[in-house]
């Protein structure tokens, strides 16, 4: 029987995906994949998982921000706020503490939530 296995990517809706992308490339750090340099979208390869920066309006879709943060990994979440928080980047709130893993929020220029995120404590 046919079963899912994994995650391919996760689509990130932009209305300018140029912006977009200098957001996640140049603010971010993130590599642009290569094969999508020239397309009407962008991707990041991020281990097993992909980020694709789209416009709805190419597919005939209405623009409409996400409504759940992508939980982006880092090793140090407060070294890396403050790395992005002075390239202009505004954060939500202080950093949350769970009890096993630390998340800072913030957002693209599109509204996109998304979080810095680190697990500290190990899975039971």
């Amino acid at each position: 029987m046919p079963s899912i296995t994994r995650i391919d990517f996760v689509p990130l809706p932009t209305q300018d995906v140029e912006r977009a992308t200098a957001f996640y490339r140049d603010v971010l750090g993130l590599e642009e994949s290569p094969h999508t340099v020239g397309k009407p979208f962008t991707e990041f390869d991020l281990g097993d998982t992909t980020l694709a920066i789209w416009d709805p309006a190419s597919a005939g879709r209405e623009f409409q921000a996400n409504t759940n943060a992508v939980a982006l990994h880092t090793d140090d979440v407060a070294g890396l706020r403050e790395e992005l928080a002075a390239k202009g980047v505004a954060f939500f709130g202080d950093t949350l503490d769970t009890g096993v893993c630390h998340m800072a929020f913030f957002a693209d220029p599109d509204g996109n939530p998304l979080m810095l995120h680190a697990r500290y404590a190990p899975r039971d």
